[in-house]
């Protein structure tokens, strides 16, 4: 097995977090005190960047709090989860079953990582270190138990101690919900870079919001998805910490005063509180503990209207306590709505806001007085996890120039040297714009201060481009700006009238030419005229166009650095979303390759695996070096090693059998190859084209006899699962499709155990850790060059499964990794799609047969009575929203359905596809 690079955990540099690290990145190890068995040992403090260690003294001797290391036995946990179970109780106290044992033992791990999280957090504090914020609307954290115990390396204790108290870890981890704090790649990113980060020692924290409904739980129904409120806060959370002595006031709408000194103060219209809840994240065999910090919103007391309750006036009386609490509802409300957009842009701002807040207010308590804000850049680093944290650049100047009194020149400079922006997307929509109207009604300070960085960012292009060429720096312009279609500054226009007058002066300067060169008829100079007026150039906006902020260009201007998330994906970035501004600063560009923990996605969801790979290459510590699975390598061609792993991938393909049953009713054959696609539902992700695989693969079976079905065609379980948006009608219906086909084919009696396909409600991290060990053939099947990177791709790999896919994401570089042997390639590479959507265009594309036979055999109603119309017509046509299969579905379809026989037949091959 070649070396995956992909693991955030292999280096002092974590993948995607562009943290500049100081000479003072150092970190504490301290351990529990509320144990009763103690072990005393020597600790020490490490220099990240060097890697050298220092002992510290004996605490009697410098008079330090005591730093005694403890090593906790079972009877010791026992005691503790007890007490727990007694003291702490949100259940009645009749009986320790399943629910209040887990609660019991959470609340047992948390006191460990609470003194951790303390020890960690003064230590920072004393040495004054460079902090590292990490700003995310989403972190799909997964259930945190056994992944807390395992990072503290008491996972045999805990087991054998609630043995002895009468349960099993498994089914006691198994109570606890999935946080909902996210959707997907991005969210699980997040929580994965916090695990690193602790585990790797650097002083950072996470920043998010404490939704109580999360996104939606999914329910597969005979209408397709379903949403519901999710209800993973409704037996409380024992992981998080309710700071109420942390809260800040957030404030929106009013207006913006000026003072006679010059000075602008902002008096909100409406106000609320932010309160931290704060998770203690743990790093692995490390005592070092982080922070993810979570706002939740409400407002003061005052702020219910009493004498309209008495009145009657409930709605009245409780509007403010609402408008406030509601932010916090839901991740990404839908925003089809003006309210929508508004409660959207609210959470993006609330964030931002209290986050800074909070991150000033340890900037300051740390330098003591007077505070020396040149210092701040090099004392706090603030990534931005896409655009949704964008306003925490103006909200940063702000609060320098308003509260804190420094000047524009110095709070921008010091913004610019202390933000940085991660770009996940290169999809259009997804790179956020919002109405300047809405946000001047919301934001009205804000906007200010972005029209001033907007005037900033065009005297630059003006000092690089000039204003000789106006055609350029109209384009420049266009293309560069954050305000789109708004005016430009007075101070521009002064310019170009300036350059204008100019102009006119040296026309008038022209030498004098003979008569016989100026004679022209009035036709010609008719033509001439109309010719002129055609290449007049105009910067005024276009009064049909909606006037509108561009997040990702202020993120660029904005901060230091901008990455993207994959090779191919930073080239993208450089070459075509943000290329005027790589032209003009190549230096901010840089690539991060998105990485995944190997402890949750190895080490723990797979132990069967995780103990073949610590057999055979003779230690553990291919879970902090990952590097060190190379030494697999060695023994690929082993027979001894091949059946193990078989038996391993066995044994977790039993699991998943099991779970499928249980979840969703279907009974499927551990035999079969598990085919698996799991993935937020979205047509760029085109599960549509691994469904037609399906149904092409379906139809060619009922053509054919028994003895050539079976002779033909491995046996396959075919795996979905992912939610699409609400309101995301075109991936609604591809959820329908698929579990319509899957009830087609799976009460088949004809093709029985040949062909499954599984929809798997409400998928989410704990259920990625159950498929994902047992998978064998995984879809990454994206159009190339739309996928940032992809990440689950990165856990598939890392537990033996084939990829299947495009050049595209994170594909490039594992299937480098792997070798091209170990990776199933198909389809248009990225630098084909510009042109074979011209060619799409331009009526040229010719369809394979296959592909409208596919089509052809879902309009006749095979897969029931729902009209399919809509979503087969969006993959035809040459033009128009909706149509022209815009994602070239059919463009790669023969080609996928080829790469599909060729994963049949590699499959046959047990022993050589045992091992990637």
């Amino acid at each position: 097995m070649a070396t995956l690079p992909f693991s955030a955990a292999q280096s002092s540099s974590v993948s995607g977090f562009n943290y500049r690290a100081s000479h003072s990145n150092l970190f504490f190890v301290r351990t529990p005190r509320f144990f009763n068995r103690l072990k005393r040992r020597n600790l020490s403090v490490k220099n990240i960047t060097s890697d050298q260690r220092q002992e510290l003294k004996d605490p009697s001797v410098n008079g330090e709090a005591s730093l005694e290391t403890l090593e906790p036995d079972s009877a010791s946990i026992a005691a503790s989860i007890q007490y727990h179970a007694e003291f702490t109780p949100l259940f009645s106290p009749e009986h320790f079953d399943l629910p209040k044992a887990f609660v019991a033992t959470a609340e047992s791990v948390r006191d460990s990582l609470i003194i951790n999280w303390n020890a960690t957090y003064k230590y920072y504090e004393k040495m004054n270190v460079k902090q590292a914020y990490y700003l995310s609307m989403e972190y799909l954290q997964g259930r945190a138990l056994l992944n807390a115990i395992g990072n503290l390396e008491l996972s045999g204790a805990y087991a054998d101690a609630l043995r002895k108290l009468g349960h099993e870890l498994e089914d006691v981890a198994g109570q606890e919900p999935d946080a909902a704090l996210g959707n997907g790649g991005l969210g699980r990113l997040a929580s994965c870079f916090l695990d690193s980060l602790a585990t790797l020692n650097y002083p950072a924290w996470g920043y998010g919001l404490r939704y109580k409904y999360g996104l939606f739980k999914q329910l597969i129904t005979k209408d397709g998805q379903e949403e519901v409120a999710e209800n993973w806060l409704e037996m409380g959370n024992p992981w998080e910490i309710v700071r109420n002595d942390v809260s800040y006031s957030v404030k929106f709408y009013g207006e913006v005063i000026s003072k006679p000194d010059g000075s602008k103060e902002w008096i909100g219209g409406e106000n609320i509180t932010a309160v931290a809840y704060d998770v203690p994240i743990p790093g692995y065999k490390t005592k070092t503990t982080i922070n993810l910090r979570l706002w939740s919103t409400k407002v003061a007391p005052n702020e219910f209207d009493l004498r309209a309750y008495n009145a009657g006036d409930h709605a009245k009386a409780c509007a403010a306590l609402k408008n406030a609490e509601k932010i916090c509802y839901i991740l990404y409300p839908g925003d089809e709505s003006t309210e929508g957009k508004i409660l959207r842009l609210k959470q993006q701002y609330t964030l931002c806001s209290a986050s800074l807040q909070d991150i000033i207010a340890h900037f300051e308590r740390r330098s003591g007085k007077p505070v020396n804000w040149e210092n701040f850049p090099d004392k706090v680093a603030v990534q931005m996890n896409d655009t949704h944290p964008t306003l925490c650049i103006p909200e940063l100047i702000r609060i320098l120039i308003d509260l804190k009194g420094l000047s524009w020149k110095e709070s921008w400079y010091i913004t610019q040297r202390t933000v940085a922006y991660t770009n996940h997307t290169v999809l259009p929509e997804a790179l956020e714009k919002w109405s300047l109207d809405l946000l001047q009604k919301l934001l009205p300070r804000h906007v200010e201060i972005i029209r001033m960085i907007d005037e900033e960012l065009i005297h630059t292009i003006i000092a690089e481009y000039g204003t000789g060429d106006l055609d350029l720096l109209q384009h420049k312009l266009k293309q560069m700006r954050i305000l789109d279609n708004i005016e430009l500054p007075d101070s521009v226009l002064e310019l170009l009238v300036k350059q204008e007058e100019s102009s006119s002066v040296d026309s008038i300067k022209e030498v004098k030419v003979s008569d016989a060169e100026t004679e022209s008829t009035d036709e010609e100079q008719s033509e001439e005229q109309d010719t002129d007026a055609k290449d007049v150039v105009t910067f005024d906006p276009d009064p049909n166009l909606p006037k509108m902020v561009r997040m990702a260009n202020l993120c660029v201007v904005g901060g230091y650095a901008v990455n993207g998330v994959a090779e191919i994906h930073s080239e993208i970035v450089k070459n075509e979303v943000f290329n005027e501004f790589y032209k003009l600063w190549p230096e901010k560009f840089q690539n991060k390759t998105n990485g995944v923990t190997p402890r949750r996605w190895i080490r723990f969801c797979n132990p069967d695996l995780s103990k073949i790979i610590t057999k055979w290459t003779g230690t553990d510590d291919w879970v902090l070096n990952t590097e060190k699975l190379s030494t697999l390598a060695e023994f690929s061609d082993n027979e001894d090693l091949q059946s193990e792993w078989r038996e391993a991938k066995k044994r977790n393909k039993i699991k998943v059998a099991d779970f499928l049953k249980e979840k969703t009713g279907y009974i499927v054959n551990p035999d079969a190859m598990f085919d698996v696609q799991v993935k937020r539902i979205h047509e760029y992700k085109r599960q549509l084209l691994n469904i037609m695989g399906i149904v092409y693969r379906y139809k060619k079976m009922k053509e054919m006899s028994p003895e050539e079905r079976k002779a033909r065609y491995v046996p396959r379980v075919c795996i979905f699962g992912g939610k699409a948006f609400a309101t995301y009608v075109q991936a609604k219906r591809i959820v329908k499709f698929i579990t319509d086909v899957g009830t087609t084919v799976n009460h088949d009696a004809d093709i029985g155990d040949l062909l499954k396909v599984v929809f798997v409600p409400d998928y989410n991290v704990s259920v990625a850790e159950v498929l994902i060990p047992g998978s064998e053939l995984s879809q990454h099947i994206s159009t190339a060059g739309m996928e940032a990177s992809g990440t689950s791709n990165m856990k598939f790999a890392m537990n033996g499964c084939i990829l299947i896919g495009t050049l595209d994401g994170a594909n490039v570089e594992i299937r480098q990794e792997v070798g091209e042997d170990n990776f199933f390639l198909f389809g248009a590479e990225a630098h084909e799609i510009a042109g074979l959507r011209k060619e799409r265009a331009e009526g040229k594309f010719i369809p394979d047969p296959r592909f409208e036979e596919v089509k052809a055999f879902v309009r006749n109603g095979v897969f029931g009575h729902y009209n399919y119309e809509e979503l087969m017509g969006s993959l035809e046509g040459n033009e128009g929203y909706g149509r022209a299969d815009y994602f070239l579905v059919g463009k790669d379809f023969p080609s996928y359905v080829e790469c599909q026989e060729k994963v049949d037949e590699a499959y046959k091959d047990q022993k050589v596809s045992s091992i990637c």
